[in-house]
């Protein structure tokens, strides 16, 4: 048997790795395992540390936050109170003996850049997967971009906003050198200059929303003066770079043939229906990004209450300690609501001192109250900047027949509607079933979002919290070999615990 930590804390990224060291230096015995090869998650994501140079953090925000932690983790980790396993993911979570979760662990895909994992115990660093066994789970498995299908949107060129950025931050690669962003919210402006700072010509930035929304809740835009500031910031750098800033525009369609060749800009309402003529602009990169979606596999996985945020995202369900509704699961940063580093720092270390007063190690009351004000804060300015920045209602009236919303099933837009009309789907679920969209590798990651509300649409329906929960569990939280699955009935073969959990959620 594994040995039994008092915590494991999934993620490092902001929330995770201040709910790491903040557990640690509360005397608990703490795991933290993490898919990348260092620190930092997707908002701190930077170069490799081991070739690091003067300025590879430009264009970060709240560094200092970042090495501040790192440092107190790498503290941590040298005296034993942490065991630190970057490059590896957690794909099931078992909780066989009521007091005890065990988590199986194997290396990750993008797991070998970076730092040296400690290894799992009982295992290699390039064999099976293995069991890390913990009294008590914080979750921080963060988020990834929301996409929403358009006619051309597979083509080579076409990727992610967030993929462009992790580009230039974690291997200093421009992914093009004629860019359009688009989508919507704030998130477009850093990734857009930060491709101008790198070199690229950025053709457009193409805002589906106006600049005003925030009026629509004052209070919460202003209850985080500082983000005000860092707007002031991204202003200034595109006019520096003479970057030209589309309002109430969306991108149509995407040309090409073997890769991107220029884009198809039209103006819409406030509703994202289409409203003026076509504008053709050259492009060889188009970075896409609608919001996020938080990585929701480990919390569904273990039966958490979720409800539908804001932002028409699928959220974990948390009390004001960050308990979810199962015991002894804490659950902290993109996946209780999106809305920033700050705030999952915040929310991260407040699980970790809930978690160590609850096993008699009590913090002080005026730091708990203190974080909660944060939390309560963060959470306002987030919603406010989810009612700035909705997903047009309309976003479905763009789309042709033939457009693909599934890519890896090559599952067209047409293929649902004839699922719907034809077959009687008339929710997500059965969708999913008859069409097959959110069945291929990806397991719904890209498409389940558009399915969801492509569903919703055709029934004359809001999306529901259960819509989206159909396309956000999985068996598995991410693919692993037959090898390994294998050896998980081997090693569970005397009490037959965890195969049967296997079987029952396949």
């Amino acid at each position: 048997m594994p040995y039994t930590h008092d915590v494991a804390v999934v993620g490092a990224g902001p929330a995770g790795l201040a709910a790491a060291v903040e557990s640690a230096e509360a005397g608990l015995a703490v795991v933290l395992v993490d898919a990348a090869g260092q620190p930092g998650g997707q908002y701190w994501r930077h170069y490799d540390e081991s070739h690091a140079r003067p300025g590879d953090h430009r264009g970060h925000h709240g560094w200092s936050a970042f090495t501040r932690l790192r440092d107190r983790l790498d503290v941590l980790t040298a005296d034993g109170r942490i065991h630190y396993l970057p490059g590896h993911q957690v794909w099931l979570i078992t909780r066989d003996d009521p007091g005890v979760f065990t988590l199986r662990v194997t290396r990750s895909f993008g797991g070998s850049a970076g730092r040296v994992g400690a290894g799992v115990s009982g295992g290699t660093e390039t064999g099976p997967s293995r069991a890390v066994a913990a009294r008590a789970l914080i979750l921080c498995p963060g988020g990834y971009d929301r996409q929403l299908p358009v006619p051309g949107w597979d083509l080579p060129g076409v990727m992610a906003a967030g993929g462009a950025q992790a580009l230039l931050k974690g291997h200093r690669t421009l992914a093009g050198r004629r860019a359009v962003v688009a989508g919507t919210g704030p998130f477009l402006l850093p990734v857009a200059t930060g491709l101008a700072r790198a070199g690229a010509s950025l053709a457009a930035v193409v805002e589906a929303n106006g600049t005003l929304g925030w009026l629509r809740d004052p209070v919460g835009a202003m209850s985080v003066p500082g983000k005000g500031v860092e707007a002031l910031q991204y202003a200034v750098l595109m006019a520096r770079h003479r970057i030209p800033y589309r309002r109430r525009t969306v991108i149509r369609e995407i040309l090409g043939e073997d890769r991107v060749e220029a884009v198809r800009m039209a103006r819409v309402d406030r509703e994202g229906r289409l409203t003026g003529p076509d504008r053709e602009v050259a492009a060889d990169l188009v970075a896409l990004g609608w919001g996020f979606t938080p990585s929701l596999e480990l919390p569904l996985m273990l039966g958490v209450d979720t409800r539908k945020d804001v932002d028409g995202s699928l959220v974990v369900v948390v009390d004001d300690l960050q308990r979810s509704s199962v015991d002894g699961v804490y659950v902290a940063g993109e996946a209780t609501g999106v809305g920033g580093a700050a705030l999952a720092v915040a929310e991260g270390r407040l699980s970790a001192l809930a978690l160590s007063a609850s096993l008699r190690r009590p913090a002080t009351a005026a730091v708990v109250r203190r974080l909660q004000r944060a939390i309560r804060r963060g959470r306002k300015f987030a919603a406010a900047m989810h009612r700035a920045y909705p997903v047009p209602g309309a976003w479905t009236e763009w789309l042709a027949e033939p457009t693909l919303v599934c890519r890896c099933e090559e599952v067209s837009y047409g293929d649902l509607l004839r699922a719907c009309h034809d077959l009687g789907a008339e929710d997500a679920r059965t969708l999913k079933m008859l069409a097959r969209p959110g069945m291929g590798w990806c397991q719904g990651r890209m498409c389940g979002f558009a399915t969801a509300e492509i569903a919703s649409c055709l029934s004359g329906r809001e999306t529901t919290a259960e819509d989206l929960r159909s396309l956000s569990t999985r068996s598995l939280a991410f693919p692993v070999t037959l090898g390994e699955l294998a050896a998980l009935t081997d090693d569970t073969a005397s009490d037959g615990t965890a195969s049967e959990a296997t079987t029952e959620r396949g």
